[in-house]
């Protein structure tokens, strides 16, 4: 039992007689039962911070592609992630378009996949997809910031695929599949 004594103390030597004082209890037990009652109920309706996943469906790498639908290259974006923090991406097929490198980001994947969304659905009036190419030489945060990207801008066909050797070859000339051990 908890208790607050506040006793004038005991007796002096010499000097002139005093009365005694009484001491004053107070009992604590009630007061200290309604703490921790107060901090137990605080702490079971307190909700903690709850993990944010974002939903990524993926097709298993076993089953064939025969109900695969093609899609134009007119619409389609290809980002290849490289290594250094920056992407290199072109419009349509391989070759037929120079690709050029930018960052991540809201100053650069972002507004890419805003300008080229709006374009491709001016042209063909249909939305974009956008293929998305991590190299071995990538991070994964870059893979999460492309999939940020996409639901910032609202992007809702997009792939994730294997990248090919020539596109590996695109990387290396711009510098972008080099080691980087940070």
């Amino acid at each position: 039992m908890a208790e607050l004594d506040t006793s004038g103390g005991g007796k002096h030597k010499g000097g002139k007689v005093r009365s005694k004082k009484q001491s004053t209890r107070i009992d604590l037990t009630a007061m200290v039962d309604l703490a921790f009652l107060l901090i137990t109920f605080f702490i079971m309706t307190t909700t903690l911070a709850k993990p944010k996943a974002m939903d990524l469906a993926m097709p298993d790498k076993d089953e064939k592609t025969k109900d695969q639908l093609p899609i134009a290259a007119s619409r389609s974006l290809t980002l290849l992630l490289g290594s250094d923090d920056k992407l290199e991406w072109y419009l349509g097929e391989p070759g037929k378009s120079a690709p050029e490198v930018i960052n991540y980001g809201k100053d650069g994947l972002r507004k890419l996949l805003v300008e080229k969304s709006k374009e491709v659905q001016d042209k063909t009036g249909k939305t974009i997809f956008v293929v998305i190419k991590p190299s071995d030489k990538s991070k994964y945060k870059n893979v999460v910031s492309v999939l940020d990207e996409m639901n910032i801008t609202n992007i809702q066909m997009y792939g994730i695929v294997d990248i090919t050797a020539p596109e590996i070859e695109l990387l290396k000339r711009e510098n972008l599949y080099n080691d980087t051990k940070k």
